[in-house]
């Protein structure tokens, strides 16, 4: 996959659905989007689901969200959404939202 220097920034709305709570899932997640140079952050939800707001080169959240297919080893990933959007510019670094 190749990468333009002038990619234009997204945002991505993404949803992990597994078991992906308490094993370490938001810190995976919070180290590869800061190694990938992506901003937003990364917070559980009342259903067992893990949420993502991400903004960055497409090409970057795209690897991304393969790395979170496999995530940390003790999870289990059954699935995962994405929606993709224009970027808005909310967000200076990566982080783990409560």
């Amino acid at each position: 996959m190749t990468q333009s220097i002038d990619e234009p920034l997204v945002r991505a709305h993404i949803l992990v659905f597994g078991h992906v709570q308490g094993v370490g899932f938001r810190a995976f997640a919070t180290r590869t989007a800061t190694r990938l140079k992506l901003v937003g952050g990364v917070r559980n939800l009342d259903d067992g689901r893990v949420e993502l707001d991400v903004e960055g080169k497409r090409t970057m959240i795209e690897i991304l969200v393969c790395e979170l297919k496999t995530g940390p080893p003790t999870s289990r990933v059954t699935k995962i959404e994405t929606e993709w959007h224009a970027a808005i510019g909310q967000h200076s670094y990566f982080s783990i939202w409560h």
